[in-house]
């Protein structure tokens, strides 16, 4: 809206010519939506609280965390306004591509919200049931990566990391793979969000990633020196990105150890969705394997414990999974393992931003 109010004025006042750089606007889209969340933070926790919207805490996990029951959840739904608000802020609302990030983002806190609200407020002690939660996450990705996929000049080929002459096209089976790149992210950055900053640390590390991947592919000039994908109009991607950068350390004051209020599924759907989705319209979608390895390695570990379990009868690969609980029964205090995570995040962003130059 500012981008709309203010740039055309520029004619007149040349100042105003500010408004028509992406870098400027991204800047300020960090800055609007850590200050919404960093304000409004203390009233949405003591709203949370006097709702009496506590995070309930699994017996059959680590004993340590039984002290966090009744800890302020539902957090992510200040993560989704400061997001959209400063989107639409700064953002020139007539890219469909950030019509398209907004949707999913929004759609996906829906799904995280009903989740949350029927375990947490009507105390259904599953809330939405996992194939429930499945079929909305496929059918709103569905929706996305159609939408993606019929916008004049998308190219259907995927991008591989590190390799610069095989783009397979997908046709329309471009769809089907967007939906597994939303849906994947949006369930494992939920599997990831066990620990007081564990999940936004690197979902802010990996929107910093892909704030400049959104830049890079939308500048003719830039993309071609690069030799990447060009994708007309994914530039405007960059303020969502940023927005998203600003949203998570302003909710980071907030959730760092020991956290004053948890992000819930509204919060962590939401958020590896719309990660997703940036990774399919900036066509590095299998590059969110690296950028997001942690959250790879959180699933995985779900995913490997529990085939071990059953084929084994009864064995385990790790004390308990996700990862992070494993090592936190190895004796890690939570902070180390929080912190050591992150710093592994840092490091699998800085190889993927290597990407642009070893192709």
């Amino acid at each position: 809206m500012i981008y709309h109010l203010l740039y055309p004025l520029h004619t007149s006042i040349s100042a105003f010519n500010v408004f028509r750089y992406i870098t400027f606007r991204s800047i300020y889209a960090i800055l609007t939506s850590f200050l919404i969340c960093f304000v409004l933070g203390p009233w949405v926790i003591g709203k949370l609280r006097q709702l009496q919207v506590g995070q309930f805490i699994r017996e059959e996990g680590p004993q340590t965390h039984q002290q966090k029951a009744g800890t302020p959840t539902m957090g992510g739904t200040l993560i989704l306004f400061a997001v959209a608000v400063s989107t639409l802020l700064w953002a020139d609302l007539t890219n469909f591509f950030v019509w398209i990030v907004l949707l999913v983002l929004i759609g996906f806190g829906m799904i995280g919200f009903v989740d949350d609200y029927l375990m947490l407020i009507k105390k259904r002690s599953k809330g939405l049931s996992g194939r429930g939660k499945l079929i909305w996450q496929t059918l709103l990705a569905g929706v996305a990566g159609l939408l993606v996929v019929n916008h004049p000049g998308f190219d259907t080929q995927v991008t591989i990391p590190f390799i610069k002459f095989f783009t397979p096209d997908l046709g329309w089976a471009y769809i089907l793979f967007a939906v597994f790149v939303i849906v994947g992210a949006s369930n494992a950055v939920n599997l990831t969000d066990g620990l007081d900053g564990l999940a936004i640390g690197p979902v802010t590390i990996a929107a910093a990633t892909y704030m400049v991947f959104a830049y890079v592919a939308g500048n003719i000039k830039i993309s071609d020196y690069l030799q990447i994908n060009f994708v007309s109009g994914c530039g405007e991607v960059t303020i969502f990105c940023g927005a998203m950068i600003g949203a998570g350390l302003g909710f980071l004051w907030f959730n760092t150890y020991p956290a004053q209020v948890f992000m819930g599924d509204v919060g962590s759907l939401s958020l590896g969705a719309s990660l997703g989705a940036v990774a399919v319209i900036t066509k590095q979608e299998l590059l969110l394997a690296l950028v997001g390895g942690l959250f790879v390695m959180e699933a995985l570990s779900v995913i490997f414990q529990v085939g071990f379990f059953k084929v084994s009868n009864g064995k385990r690969i790790f004390r308990m999974a996700p990862l992070h609980h494993h090592f936190e029964l190895k004796g890690w205090p939570e902070p180390k393992v929080i912190v050591r995570f992150w710093i592994i995040a840092i490091a699998l962003a800085l190889i993927s931003m290597s990407t642009l130059k070893l192709r």
